[in-house]
């Protein structure tokens, strides 16, 4: 028995046990609620084990030569739409949604439709991301969020989002990087101070990092202009 089926047998134990006069004066009532629960959980593992772990299957096993033409320049425009034999990621999200693939798949077609320069595809497919747990992945979608609005100019959500990256996961991979972004977006709004905040955070937080090898110019840049 999963953890979860403990828990609602655990659940159901303890209010039955506090509610033995109410049981015996609506028995007919409860008898058809009871019905009800039980034909709604054998509906919701059917739909689990007979229905959504296949298509996850199946969408995980068409999905590897889309992930493969994203590795090629050339033949990125096949990753997005499919090759005839195989389907894109576009197909992906569409005939497999709730599952892990479609899921992944709305991070690759973000991504690519950045690197095409259409922005709102990208805000698109990102915004229906899940989020995973992934100490990676999690933060650079965030992050490419940030891209997004940031090419349209919408500089207030992508301020939102790179600070949802940055600190999504720290660590000296994605957090100075999108703290960067960060900073960069605050001087184009002429909040200098801010910008400098962003700067300093990168050079105390994560002095390792690629970023912090040049970080002083930009705290000098930002603190000038204050």
């Amino acid at each position: 028995m999963s953890k979860d089926q403990k828990d609602i047998v655990t659940e159901t134990g303890n209010e039955l046990g506090n509610t033995g006069k109410f049981v015996q004066e609506n028995a007919k009532s409860l008898a058809v609620i009871g019905g009800a629960i039980i034909a709604l959980v054998l509906l919701y593992f059917g739909y689990q084990n007979f229905y959504l772990a296949p298509r996850a299957e199946k969408a995980a096993n068409e999905m590897f030569k889309a992930e493969e033409y994203l590795a090629t320049d050339s033949l990125k425009d096949r990753a997005i739409s499919g090759d005839g034999s195989y389907p894109g990621f576009e197909k992906i999200v569409e005939e497999y949604s709730n599952t892990k693939s479609a899921n992944l798949a709305n991070a690759y077609l973000g991504g690519l439709y950045l690197q095409k320069g259409e922005f709102q595809k990208a805000t698109d497919a990102l915004g229906k991301y899940s989020s995973t747990g992934s100490p990676i992945i999690d933060p650079l979608v965030l992050g490419m969020l940030g891209d997004a609005y940031s090419e349209l100019k919408d500089y207030s959500k992508a301020i939102t989002f790179y600070k949802k990256a940055a600190d999504k996961s720290k660590n000296s991979f994605t957090s100075p990087l999108f703290l960067k972004k960060l900073g960069l977006v605050y001087e184009e709004q002429k909040d200098f101070k801010s910008a400098a905040d962003a700067y300093n955070t990168i050079r105390t937080d994560f002095p390792e990092s690629v970023e912090a090898s040049s970080i002083d110019t930009y705290i000098a840049r930002a603190e000038a202009q204050q």
